[in-house]
C-alpha cells in the first residue's frame, strides 16, 4: 500500500484520504511548469496539494490557490498546506471548477486579479472504464468531474492574464485532443516537454503551456526519467533537486 504521507526536502504530503497519491507525474509538472513571473497561481484539482505547495515553493513572491472538488481530499490538502512555511501565502477551496469561477470578480483596471499561471494535472481516462471506487473515477476520469478539457480551457481563457499561462500535464492522445480544445478556446499551444522513462522508449507523458499568443513556432523538449541502466538521469535529478529527499 502506498505510506500514509510522502516526505520532501521542505514539506511533507499527508494523502490518506486522497485518491491520487503522489506521483512521479505530478512532481515533474510541479518541477517543468515555467514560473517566470508569477504572482498569482492557481492549482485546478489540487488532490493532497501538491502541486500548490511545489509552486509555493518555487515562486517565493506568489499567492497560491488550490481548488478540490472530493471534500476529504479538500481537507487533508488544507492541512498540508497548513503545516507548510508557506501557509500565509495559500489557500485551498473545497470548491467544483463552476463554483470557484463564480467567486472570481471582474478585471479592473489598476486591481487586475486574475491569474499569472493556471496548473493541472487534469483526469484523463476519457474512453476507459471507470474504476469502482468513486473517488478515483472523480480523479482520474475527464467525465467524472467538472474538470472536463474543454472546462479547463474556458475558466483559463476567461481567468488568465495577458501574458498568463495554463500548464497540463497528459498522455500523448489525451494531450492531442487538450491542443484542439485549447486553441478553439483561443489558447492556443506556446510549449511542449516530452517524458519518456527510458532512452530510446515511447513517449509517455506530454507537458504543455498554453496562452493567449501563438509563439511563431513551438519549441519542443524531450526528458528522459531513467538512463538505461535503470538510474535516475542527470536531468531528472536536476529538476527534483530541491524537492527529493534522495537528491
Amino acid at each position: 500500500m502506498p505510506n500514509d504521507y510522502f516526505q520532501f526536502q521542505q514539506f511533507r504530503i499527508a494523502q490518506s484520504h486522497c485518491a491520487q497519491k503522489v506521483s512521479t507525474d505530478a512532481c515533474l509538472l510541479g518541477v517543468a511548469t515555467d514560473l517566470t513571473g508569477a504572482t498569482r497561481v492557481l492549482d485546478l484539482g489540487t488532490g493532497t496539494g501538491l502541486l500548490a505547495l511545489m509552486a509555493a515553493q518555487r515562486a517565493p513572491a506568489a499567492t497560491i490557490e488550490a481548488i478540490e472538488i472530493d471534500p476529504l481530499a479538500a481537507a487533508q490538502a488544507a492541512a498540508n498546506v497548513a503545516a507548510s512555511p508557506w501557509a500565509s501565502r495559500m489557500a485551498v477551496r473545497p470548491l467544483s471548477l463552476a463554483a470557484y469561477a463564480a467567486t472570481q470578480p471582474p478585471a479592473v483596471v489598476g486591481t487586475d486579479l486574475r491569474f499569472s499561471h493556471i496548473i493541472c494535472n487534469p483526469p484523463f481516462f476519457r474512453r476507459s472504464l471507470a474504476p469502482p471506487d468513486a473517488a478515483r473515477a472523480t480523479a482520474r476520469h475527464a467525465g467524472a468531474a467538472s474538470l472536463t478539457f474543454g472546462a479547463i480551457v474556458a475558466f483559463a481563457a476567461a481567468h488568465l492574464r495577458p501574458g498568463g499561462t495554463l500548464t497540463v500535464l497528459l498522455p500523448p492522445p489525451e494531450m492531442q485532443h487538450f491542443v484542439q480544445e485549447a486553441l478553439a478556446g483561443q489558447l492556443p499551444l506556446r510549449a511542449q516537454l516530452a517524458v519518456r522513462h527510458r532512452p530510446g522508449g515511447r513517449i509517455t507523458r506530454c507537458i504543455s503551456e498554453f496562452g493567449h499568443v501563438a509563439p511563431a513556432a513551438v519549441p519542443q523538449r524531450e526528458l528522459v526519467i531513467q538512463d538505461a541502466d535503470g538510474a535516475y538521469s542527470a536531468d531528472f535529478r536536476a529538476l527534483l533537486a530541491g524537492f527529493y529527499l534522495a537528491f
